[in-house]
Parts: structure tokens; sequence; C-alpha cells
């Protein structure tokens, strides 16, 4: 097949999960490019602004073709930039097209705005498209507010909704997530994202005996990811058993509000941001992940924790697709008394599999996994367009 990759977001400003799954394509043998349109704005970075090139590019990045535009976004000019945006990919695709030839199907990444883009094209070159929707509905509430009568936006993303050929949201919960602004009158198959199962891949860990146990926490230090309720639990937990240790990292980790919020306790350990190898190093020498969030589409970071061969604990606002996974614990919402019980119990269960855990998840969520599955349902696509 040849494909067509649209995502609303890319590198700086995020669109990995495109790459990723272009790259999950590409490996199965199919022609993949990616059109990427990025707009760049000044208040994240005046320097990217002025300097990023005006002209358009073919770059290889990872393996996969993309064509990158970056767009300077008018600031507090919405309407405006988004006209600008699909405008300058629906130029970008007659030019793929002009080199290439038309594609067999478009696959956008987010509804807004790269579905609509698709959607536009699809309309004029009569080629199917689908929509991988990685937005819940808490991005959404914070653009579009109280009153949805005034927003523009809905009706145009609700139309490129019903009319594409497939909806593929990451977790099936985001349909009903969503539900309140697009409705659900559209087709839609729940495929995760793919993670790096070669990078987090399992390793043993060291016995415990001699050392504490170690659970880490991989998350900004936001109110919606609960590190208050976090800390609360390992309060408790250090009650009933000493002989453990948090390592938290994420953006602010290190932060005066999180010092604050630490107090004097020595068994937390603070590590700031990490990268993708910081990451891994850190799961690596864990013995578990625990997240205590208040609201997540699909945190991958549990999938790699459990990759890697550890268990993990949660709050039940994680996908069902990840809670029913053999190495994942689910607790309440705001409450660090249950976090803390499961926490005890963890540390003290000598019956975890961890080759059964990683292996779960790479059957799930591997390149080859995710690529497979949605190369099925692209085929299928393709051949009732006939």
């Amino acid at each position: 097949m040849k494909i067509v990759e649209i995502p609303s977001f890319f590198p700086p400003y995020g669109g990995e999960f495109c790459l990723e799954q272009s790259k999950a394509l590409a490996a199965l043998g199919h022609d993949v490019t990616i059109l990427a349109n990025v707009q760049l704005a000044v208040r994240r970075g005046l320097f990217t602004y002025l300097l990023t090139p005006y002209k358009r590019r073919w770059v290889t990045v990872d393996g996969i073709q993309v064509y990158r535009s970056d767009m300077r976004g008018i600031p507090l000019c919405v309407r405006p930039n988004v006209k600008r945006w699909v405008n300058i990919v629906r130029s970008m695709f007659n030019t793929y097209v002009h080199i290439n030839g038309k594609p067999d199907i478009i696959h956008a990444h987010c509804a807004k705005w790269a579905g609509y883009a698709a959607y536009q094209i699809s309309k004029e070159y009569g080629i199917p498209f689908v929509i991988t929707e990685h937005l819940p509905s808490m991005i959404y509430k914070a653009e579009f507010g109280t009153d949805l009568t005034k927003v523009w936006q809905i009706p145009l993303l609700k139309e490129t909704y019903k009319s594409s050929d497939m909806v593929i949201p990451v977790a099936a919960e985001l349909v009903d997530d969503i539900s309140c602004y697009f409705g659900k009158d559209y087709r839609w198959i729940e495929i995760s994202n793919t993670i790096d199962t070669d990078f987090f891949a399992y390793k043993e860990r060291k016995p415990l005996k001699g050392r504490r146990y170690r659970f880490c926490c991989l998350a900004n230090f936001i109110p919606r990811k609960g590190y208050d309720v976090l800390f609360r639990a390992f309060e408790l937990l250090v009650t009933h058993n000493a002989n453990v240790e948090l390592y938290i990292a994420g953006k602010d980790t290190k932060g005066p509000s999180c010092m604050a919020m630490l107090g004097n306790s020595n068994q937390i350990i603070a590590c700031g941001e990490l990268d993708k190898k910081g990451v891994r190093d850190l799961l690596y020498n864990s013995d578990c992940l625990v997240l205590a969030s208040r609201s997540e589409a699909q945190p991958l970071v549990l999938l790699e924790a459990m990759c890697t061969g550890i268990p993990v604990i949660s709050t039940d606002c994680i996908p069902q697709s990840i809670k029913k996974l053999s190495g994942c614990t689910v607790t309440k919402i705001d409450d660090a008394v249950q976090l803390s019980e499961a926490m005890l119990k963890r540390c003290s269960d000598d019956n975890i599999s961890s080759k059964m855990i990683s292996s779960e998840v790479v059957n799930m969520v591997s390149q080859e996994a995710v690529g497979l599955k949605l190369e099925q349902v692209f085929k299928n696509i393709i051949s009732s367009h006939g």
C-alpha cells in the first residue's frame, strides 16, 4: 500500500506517535510518507519561530520520508491559523501526488486538524481516509470552554468524524470521553499506540535481599498526576514497611513546589526530567511503577514499565485494555489509603511472573502488533472502495 500520514503535531511539538506508527507500517513493506505542517508558536520559542527555514523540504526521519513545512502561527488568531494550516497541508498533498501519484489511503492523527485536512483532500481526490484519535476531552475542554453553542470548531470536527472511513481511538474509552462534543455517529475500532518494545525490552531485576524495594513514578509534577495522593500513600506505606523507597521523575519534580510537598523525607528521591534512556534506566532499577493520576487517555509509561518486566499500580482512570493486563493493579482515584495498601501488597508479593508481564505488552503494543492491526483495517477499507 501507498500510505500518506498527516500528523496534527510533529517535533518539536510532539507527534512521535505518527512517526512510530509510520515506522510500524513501513516495516511491513508499505510505502509511507509523512506530510508534516508544523505550526510554530512565538510563545513556545522565539528562536525557533524566527530561524527555522521557511521553505518546504524533504527529509528522512528514522527511515521515513517526511515532507515538512514550518508555518508561523499568528498569535491569538486561531481561526485564520487553522484555515492556513489546512490549505498548506492540501498544497503539500498536491505536491506529493505530482511526484508520487495518488496514495491508496490517508491516515490522519487527530481530527483536529489533520483529520479535517484529510477530509478535505478525500473529497477532492476520492481517496479514503482514517483518523487515529489521541486527544481526550480535557484537551478540548480547555479550548472550547462551557458554552458549546459558540464553538465554531465542533461542527467541522463532527462532520470530519462522520465522514471518515474509520476512526481509530487509541483507547476505547475515548469514544465516550469526547462524545459530549462530537457524538458517536461514526465507525470506530480501538488500536493502541505502539511503544518501542525493543528499547524497553525485558530485563531481570536484582534480588531484593540487602536492598530496599523501589517504587518509581514517571509523570510531570502537575495536579492531574496526583502526586499529593502518591506522597500521602507512600507516607502510610512506610509506617507498615520502612524498607521501601520512591523515585520520582518528570518535569518540575525537582522544582520548589514538589520539594515543598516532599518535606524532609529521605526515602523519596526526585530525579527531574529524564530523556528516553534515563527513563529506561530508572525502570530497570525499579521494582514497581506507581501512577496516581486523576485522568489519563493512554499512559504509555505503564506499558513501557510492564514491557521491561515490572508490575504497575494505577488509578481506575486508565483504559480497560491496560487494566486487564496481569501486571496491572488498579485503585480508586484520590484514595491514598487504598493506594498504600496496594503498594504494601505489591512489595510483599513474590508470585509475579515478570516475563509474562512483558510478553503480554509486547503482544499488544509492539511495532509489529500495531502495524498488522492498522494494515488489516486499511486493506479492508481500500477493498471496500473498489
